[in-house]
């Protein structure tokens, strides 16, 4: 087949009208009105009282039956956790790989594409450094009794500790060729976001490069991915309070009261950056958008609450991009691409909790990490960020990854486990804002041939069309023009 021009291309990818993600948004917004995040504090302060009573602060219960118990209570939170990581990775990969062919033209897909990586890398940096300056500024290593703490390790889940190869200049011809996945399967199973981002992306810009006739069937396929996912994300989310109350139940019972009293500050620290990285994006929004911080946070509000019962920002993907369109005035275009994107490669709440964590366990093991450390704090959590799942407690498996670089003991990751669900929540609140304000961003960079109104009105002749025919991608010379 012969090479299609530049204007054959534009013209294909104009003619593929894949139905957004944000149809499947009803459901998540029902987990709102319910009050989700109210079920989900109210099983953390109960799963915290519980565990207590039942662990070795008050000693009610016999250690092994507490164990016991506390095994059973947190059956349901596996479970959860489990439901959404099975469902994460292929939900990313069909929602990028429609993203991409949701695009309007070949010109607006190369802006948005270059131009989000770099904000999301130069964003992750700097939450990183911001988390890394108000740990060196508040110590909160310090006012720990480090030998009490320490004195859990024995009692807390394995870590994993094998040490991490930094990647040398030397080696980096060879790290830039291993991000292609040689088996993309491989990749999935072994949860290896960057590579099947990597691969979606490919075959996403494969497909828009096709004539219609040959990508739909795909692009239907995808479809009806999404559509199974989010069928198993909505049976995860029922699971969410009982999961967040066994979970907490397990870890306080281990740890027990006086070592979370220990760990106040190092939460405290965490959240104050998370609301500094907050902050930033406040300003960013108001400076580039003009959108005033009260009106971000009315139009923003739901989603968040549901990040932050769920954890995970792939799960509210579908509120996420609702939000952006009908709430914030992004273009579909412009979110139904940045959104699915920034739901795996921009984790900043996780970035800027891994430099806090980094340095309170330096702190408590009495460890110096001068200025390089920290240099290679920030480059080794920039580059396992990006491409991490969206899947809660990931912030621990790529924490061990950057401990190991600074010479940290991995193992210390065990002081922190009995907080990290509440830090988990909070920080997916964070990335799932950045989310946004990053499409908000784009759309006013770069936006598109068409105004925001023009691309909402062609958006809801086109879901009109798929009401009476049925069909979930559209393939069109025109807009009311289906076949």
């Amino acid at each position: 087949m012969a090479i299609l021009n530049n204007s054959t291309l534009k013209t294909t990818i104009g003619v593929l009208h894949p139905r957004s993600l944000k149809h499947l948004s009803d459901s998540l917004q029902g987990l709102v009105h319910g009050r989700l995040w109210l079920q989900v504090l109210v099983g953390m302060v109960l799963g915290i009282l519980v565990g207590i009573l039942i662990g070795p602060s008050v000693g009610w219960v016999n250690p092994s039956t507490a164990a016991t118990a506390s095994d059973w209570l947190a059956l349901p939170g596996r479970l959860f956790l489990a439901l959404i990581q099975m469902m994460v990775i292929p939900l990313v990969f069909a929602s990028i790989i429609r993203g991409l062919a949701a695009t309007e033209d070949l010109e607006q897909l190369k802006k948005i594409g270059l131009r989000v990586v770099l904000f999301f890398i130069f964003t992750t940096a700097l939450a990183i450094v911001v988390g890394l300056s108000l740990a060196n500024l508040i110590q909160p290593g310090q006012y720990v009794d480090s030998q009490a703490l320490q004195a859990t390790l024995s009692a807390a889940p394995a870590i994993d500790t094998t040490p991490t190869t930094v990647a040398v200049f030397d080696d980096l011809p060879r790290k830039i060729v291993t991000l292609l996945p040689s088996n993309p399967l491989s990749s999935m199973v072994e949860s290896n976001m960057l590579q099947v981002v990597i691969f979606a992306m490919v075959i996403g810009v494969a497909l828009v490069m096709m004539t219609p006739v040959q990508a739909k069937p795909l692009l239907d396929l995808m479809g009806s991915l999404q559509e199974v996912c989010m069928t198993v994300v909505r049976w995860a989310m029922l699971l969410a309070p009982f999961a967040v109350f066994g979970l907490l139940v397990q870890l306080t019972a281990k740890l027990g009261l006086e070592a979370l009293l220990g760990m106040a500050v190092y939460v405290g620290t965490v959240l104050l950056g998370l609301l500094a990285m907050f902050c930033v994006y406040l300003l960013i929004i108001a400076l580039t958008a003009h959108i005033s911080p009260r009106t971000f946070l009315s139009s923003v509000k739901e989603v968040l609450l549901l990040a932050f019962s769920t954890s995970s920002s792939a799960a509210v993907m579908p509120l996420s991009i609702k939000t952006a369109e009908e709430k914030l005035g992004v273009r579909p275009s412009v979110s139904q691409f940045v959104i699915p994107l920034g739901a795996t490669i921009n984790m900043n709440g996780t970035a800027l909790y891994q430099g806090v964590a980094a340095m309170f366990l330096a702190q408590v093991y009495g460890i110096e990490v001068g200025l390089g450390g920290m240099a290679l704090i920030v480059i080794t959590a920039v580059g396992a960020s990006i491409g991490s799942p969206a899947t809660p407690g990931v912030g621990i498996v790529i924490l061990a990854m950057v401990l190991n670089t600074v010479g940290i003991p991995a193992s210390g990751i065990a002081l922190i486990m009995g907080v990290d669900r509440i830090l988990d929540m909070s920080r997916t609140a964070i990335n799932v804002s950045g989310d946004l304000v990053t499409a908000k961003l784009m759309d006013t960079w770069v936006g598109s041939s068409l105004s925001h109104h023009e691309e909402q009105l062609a958006e809801q002749q086109r879901e009109q069309i798929r009401q009476q025919t049925g069909e979930d991608v559209l393939t069109s010379n025109g807009i009311g023009e289906s076949r």
